[in-house]
């Protein structure tokens, strides 16, 4: 088992595949990247741990990775016939059992498996939140057949003490974020290779799923409609290739296949890719997992299975795979910026979030958006309460005219000097903002295009989500208050649509009508010209705003009317100044027009200079945010 050891040790040195955004174009229009993958983590400083394997049963593979399955080490740990119900937490007067009675094994595999099908996904304590997101999705479909693989003691402790089935992966993996094309990020890929080359021999089913995406609909029973399927997979196909819930059209998918949600049944044509693909990332550490995949089901592609089915056969023309469709099993374009599934009138059975900027926040803040993601309750009232606004904007800036870049960054400018304000407002009365709602004309992505990719259900105008204009992560950020002024919290423009919405805070609510001070009822003053409803007046200052609000304080939401010339701005100068210094940070790029370099920055504070209009950087002096 030493040289497998030593070979798994050598795919720690990954080095990132991510180069440049302009690298990640010319490649893109070389290999397919016309699609983005899961872009998941952010970096962290240790990444040259080797990988651990002591999850895997220690008889499992030989020396030359030859399945010996009837050798299957079991737990130490007796278990139960009945298994404890997910989310009934150990008794809190019990001792946490020793680490090896969390191996995987056939048994506990088996154990856990329903019909057969053993739904899995793993991470590290950085996605704790992400997992019980996963978790809990399933729970509530009355899915109870899964495990969580933990890459560090501290999630395997804290998923067991919660009561989700978790097995030790052993990779005593960083408990932090890790970065996407990053070494851990490399390290994580193959740890999913090597468990799906683990789990197979226990023959049964596997769905193997990343952290990053949530279950909508019981995928089972689809998922049993094609029991000659040896492997389905999800792609990052954008443009439609069925309009209703068949398999995809294999002939018509262009894009890579996503290794974030696919399904094995333990068939030798698939325990033989598997083991391909397993050898192929240990013998060159440059390879990223899912591009192996792609390469090795690409040998061959075709002819059908048969004619209903949507099966093909692919990789060494005897597996037959099946591509499951992009309107129902989405990612994130297909869900997020196209909806394609309510314009076809669809049931969704799952989001994964790719097609994201922003990393790990802009996923979860994704998820939130659509109100899939689990929040505890204190973060439906957050301290200071909250502050949000009715957005003002004029039918011809989404309307009128060509879609191109003169009219999105009219619109999106628009909308940003109310958010400006917002944010502004939100500072000064310590409150969190809640969103609007964002509208684009064009889509964001990572290559020129033509305002919208070919062929897609993109609609123009469009929601768009807050990161295809805002770095999400950068709001969020815990920048120096010495420099950057006092943090301003935010929470998503569905926020207040959210069933998780507290009753007390829907029954604390003020809303603010701006008005021209010295028409009838229209006075810095916190008499309220009727319950629940205040009068102010426009152009208003700092030192206006704490003195009338502050008889408000212990109002959950605040809602202004507008934000149209609600703040006339700071009194101390210097807060205004660390106030700029920290939103000019909060916004990112549109991209792209066909020029090198082709994104071009949003800027803040567009409006202080006269004659600003959206370019690309002609010089790389002139490539860098506009702060």
């Amino acid at each position: 088992m030493g040289g497998w050891r030593n070979a798994v040790q050598e795919a720690v040195g990954s080095r990132p595949l991510f180069l440049t955004i302009y690298a990640t174009v010319l490649v893109g229009i070389m290999v397919s990247s016309f699609y983005v993958f899961s872009a998941i983590y952010s970096p962290v400083a240790s990444t040259t741990r080797s990988v651990s394997s002591s999850w895997l049963p220690t008889p499992l593979l030989s020396q030359n990775g030859v399945s010996r399955s009837s050798n299957i080490s079991q737990s130490s740990q007796p278990r139960s016939n009945k298994l404890r119900p997910i989310w009934e937490a150990p008794p809190r007067t019990s001792k946490m059992p020793r680490l090896k009675s969390f191996r995987l094994t056939k048994e506990l595999v088996r154990q856990r498996a329903k019909d057969n099908v053993i739904i899995v996904t793993f991470g590290n304590f950085a996605f704790m939140d992400i997992i019980l997101t996963w978790v809990k999705h399933l729970t509530d479909l009355g899915v109870s057949n899964l495990l969580v693989g933990a890459m560090d003691t501290k999630l395997l402790k804290a998923l067991y003490w919660k009561g989700i089935p978790v097995f030790d992966m052993g990779s005593r993996m960083s408990t932090d974020d890790v970065g996407w094309g990053t070494p851990t990020f490399h390290k994580m890929g193959r740890e999913k290779v090597l468990l799906i080359n683990a789990i197979l021999p226990f023959g049964v089913e596997l769905l193997m799923c990343d952290t990053d995406m949530v279950w909508l609909k019981d995928p089972l029973p689809y998922l049993a409609r094609y029991p000659d399927a040896d492997v389905l997979t999800s792609s990052d196909q954008v443009a439609p290739t069925v309009i209703d819930d068949r398999l995809a059209d294999w002939k018509l998918v262009g894009a890579a296949y996503n290794v974030g949600i696919f399904h094995w049944r333990p068939t030798q044509p698939a325990i033989k890719l598997a083991k391909e693909w397993k050898d192929l990332l240990l013998a060159d550490d440059n390879i990223w997992d899912q591009n192996g995949f792609n390469d090795l089901v690409h040998k061959q592609i075709g002819p059908a299975v048969d004619d209903e089915s949507g099966l093909f056969y692919a990789y060494d023309g005897n597996l037959k795979l099946g591509i499951l469709p992009e309107s129902i099993f989405c990612n994130g374009h297909t869900y997020f910026v196209q909806a394609m599934y309510q314009q076809l009138r669809l049931e969704p059975y799952a989001v994964h979030t790719t097609f994201q900027y922003a990393g790990t926040e802009g996923k979860r803040h994704r998820l939130r958006e659509a109100m899939v993601f689990y929040d505890p309750p204190e973060y439906y009232d957050a301290p200071g309460g909250f502050l949000s606004f009715k957005p003002s904007i004029p039918k011809r800036l989404l309307f009128d005219g060509k879609h191109n870049l003169g009219s999105h960054f009219s619109l999106i400018n628009y909308q940003m000097k109310q958010i400006r304000s917002a944010l502004a407002i939100a500072s000064v009365l310590n409150r969190t903002l809640v969103m609007p709602p964002l509208w684009c004309r064009l889509d964001r992505l990572w290559f020129p295009h033509p305002g919208v990719l070919v062929g897609t259900m993109t609609r123009q105008p469009f929601l768009c989500p807050l990161d295809h204009v805002f770095e999400v992560n950068n709001m969020l950020k815990d920048f120096p208050v010495e420099e950057f002024g006092p943090a301003i919290d935010i929470r998503e423009y569905s926020f207040f649509n959210n069933p998780s919405l507290l009753q007390q805070v829907k029954e604390s609510w003020l809303d603010v009508q701006l008005c021209k001070e010295g028409s009838k009822d229209c006075h810095a003053s916190s008499n309220t010209s009727q319950p629940g409803l205040l009068r102010f007046p426009k152009h208003s200052s700092e030192e206006m705003l704490k003195t009338v609000f502050s008889s408000f304080k212990d109002v959950k939401v605040i809602q202004f009317s507008s934000m149209q010339d609600a703040f006339l701005g700071f009194t101390d100068k210097t807060r205004e100044e660390k106030f700029r210094k920290r939103v000019k940070q909060y916004v990112g790029i549109w991209c792209c027009v066909d020029h090198i370099p082709g994104h071009i920055y949003y800027d803040m504070y567009w409006d202080e200079k006269p004659g600003w209009k959206p370019a690309p950087p002609q010089t790389p002096e002139d490539d860098h945010p506009p702060w």
